[in-house]
């Protein structure tokens, strides 16, 4: 199924839910605050199933990245996600050339969501400087497609950090065992060597609730012999390094560890 059919589904069979941040809303996403404070700064950035963009742009915004790219399934989730760029800019305090202010330091909800709601989002200028294009918001962009499958226009220059937030379920029901070996494959072909994948996996109990979602997917989840407890192995079998289990975040459902592997240099 090509990426741009996924919009007239009514299922989210990719994981593809709308409204996601209405049952997780997270600003300041705690899965973030999990990492080393550097792990994104002058980075390229590839953020797969980039949802409705918030982690996108909180990586974009606040964490210095040099570049990210959020790629979707779902091209309704993607147009959100350009939505929520723009959004996000509006709030944002004004540049202050003369300021040495840090990033972090910065107000990022300097204007009220209500300026929004009764006169529409400041428009976003353009880059007029080199330097500009690596300052958010032109810095972030986003890109519809299945990337388990399909190349995207930034893949030919690499990335230095590719984040998979509770995705590895969705992708293993619908490409089977072997599916989520070639994503695993594909993530290490496109990371620079020492560069780092971020992966939030499900645990194996939620795969359940698939199988009640659709048909289709409890099929092929019957048919699974790996378990996420095998995640480790398989990417140390591709050449990243042992786990660094950097801890748990989320509350209820969305309580779940966050793993950091290292591509061998």
């Amino acid at each position: 199924m090509k990426a741009s059919n996924v919009k007239y589904m009514s299922v989210p069979t990719h994981g593809n839910y709308h409204g996601y941040y209405l049952k997780r809303p997270f600003v300041d996403d705690p899965r973030l605050a999990l990492l080393p404070k550097d792990t994104f700064k002058d980075k390229k950035v590839l953020d797969i199933g980039c949802n409705e963009g918030w982690v996108t742009c909180e990586i974009a915004q606040n964490w210095g990245a040099h570049k990210v790219v959020g790629v979707d399934i779902d091209d309704l989730l993607v147009r959100a996600a350009w939505k929520r760029r723009q959004m996000v800019w509006s709030m944002q305090k004004p540049h202050d050339p003369a300021s040495d202010l840090k990033t972090s330091q910065k107000q990022l909800d300097y204007f009220p969501t209500s300026l929004q709601h009764s006169f529409g989002p400041l428009p976003i200028p353009s880059s007029s400087e080199a330097e500009d294009k690596h300052v958010f918001p032109h810095n972030v962009s986003f890109r519809t497609a299945d990337w388990t499958k399909e190349d995207i226009l930034e893949d030919k220059d690499g990335y230095d950090v590719i984040v998979a937030f509770s995705i590895s379920k969705w992708i293993h029901a619908n490409g089977g065992d072997e599916g989520l070996r070639a994503f695993f494959r594909r993530v290490y072909s496109v990371l620079s060597p020492g560069g780092t994948f971020i992966l939030e996996p499900q645990e194996w109990e939620t795969y359940k609730k698939v199988r009640r979602m659709n048909e289709s997917l409890r099929t092929s989840i019957q048919s699974l012999e790996l378990r996420p407890s095998d995640f480790e192995s398989i990417l140390g079998s591709l050449g990243f390094s042992p786990a660094r289990h950097a801890g748990t975040a989320g509350e209820g459902g969305f309580s779940r560890a966050v793993d950091i592997y290292v591509k061998a240099g």
